[in-house]
């Protein structure tokens, strides 16, 4: 099974999840997202094509750069244009598989599309 992980590792429910895949029996294709930030484009595609969900329900808004940026009630573009520069604003992790993609928050949850 073809699997991808939007991972954080110092994340406990980043960490869950991939240890839930492992248990599977499936190495995924890890994404370490802080280290090779997504651009803008492909976070449109990820957040919007593959999750079906609004950019605003992906931010992590309690993150200190989302306060500083002052983000709150911006645009999707500029929201984008944010997690790009500043990948920790992302919120994880998410999950692609091919039965769908899932933020997966509890980790636990990535059972529904494995």
């Amino acid at each position: 099974m073809n699997v991808t992980i939007y991972h954080n590792p110092n994340c406990s429910n980043s960490r869950k999840a991939l240890e839930i895949i492992r248990a599977h029996g499936i190495e995924p294709h890890i994404v370490e997202y802080l280290k090779t930030p997504l651009p803008p484009n492909e976070l449109r595609h990820l957040i919007h094509d593959q999750l079906k969900m609004k950019v605003k329900d992906v931010i992590r808004a309690k993150e200190p750069v989302f306060v500083e940026m002052e983000l709150d009630g911006r645009d999707e573009d500029c929201l984008l244009a944010a997690m790009s520069a500043h990948p920790i604003l992302m919120n994880r992790p998410i999950v692609v598989t091919p039965k769908g993609a899932m933020l997966c928050r509890p980790g636990e949850v990535v059972e529904d599309i494995l």
